[in-house]
């Protein structure tokens, strides 16, 4: 489904919706309509959105700590502690504590937790590629390095999420 809108970013100043040239908004909706048609594919695999965030954060990870883990997955950390338990149980993944700080726990992917997103993982490359399809090869990249620039310069990995998600 489309929306008509306008695509200047002053569309609110000209007396169109504000929400039309809005980053954020822009930036949120899009994430939620591209991550939905893949999370059909994740709960048809048997996972919930919150075990593939955890279990996709991990793949290729020497292990994340709960904080960033919670971050990482976009999930508030008193879940994603709950969350970590059960996949722990699964046998999923594992936590270790940290030397540096024994308060802390890491939390990597096992064997058995790598092989079962395995198969999702190329799964949410090819939709990926179907997404960014419309904008050809080099601008898409482009796209990726840009969303990217904005999370590592605007959004520290340290920040919670908030209690409205």
């Amino acid at each position: 489904m489309r929306l008509d809108k306008q695509r200047d970013t002053g569309a609110a100043a000209q007396g169109g919706r504000f929400v039309d040239g809005y980053l954020a908004y822009l930036l949120a909706q899009a994430s939620q309509r591209i991550s939905a048609e893949f999370h059909l594919q994740v709960k048809a695999a048997g996972l919930s959105v919150t075990q593939w965030r955890v279990l996709a954060s991990l793949q290729g990870s020497a292990g994340e700590t709960i904080g960033t883990l919670a971050v990482l997955a976009i999930t508030k950390q008193p879940t994603l502690s709950k969350v970590v338990q059960r996949m722990e149980a699964e046998g999923l993944v594992a936590r270790n504590g940290v030397r540096a700080d024994r308060r802390q726990t890491r939390v990597c992917i096992t064997a058995k937790g790598s092989n079962l997103i395995a198969a999702l993982c190329e799964q949410a490359l090819q939709h990926q590629k179907a997404v960014l399809a419309p904008f050809g090869e080099e601008k898409a990249l482009l796209l990726i390095e840009m969303l990217d620039v904005l999370m590592t310069e605007h959004v520290p990995l340290e920040l919670s999420v908030p209690e409205d998600e």
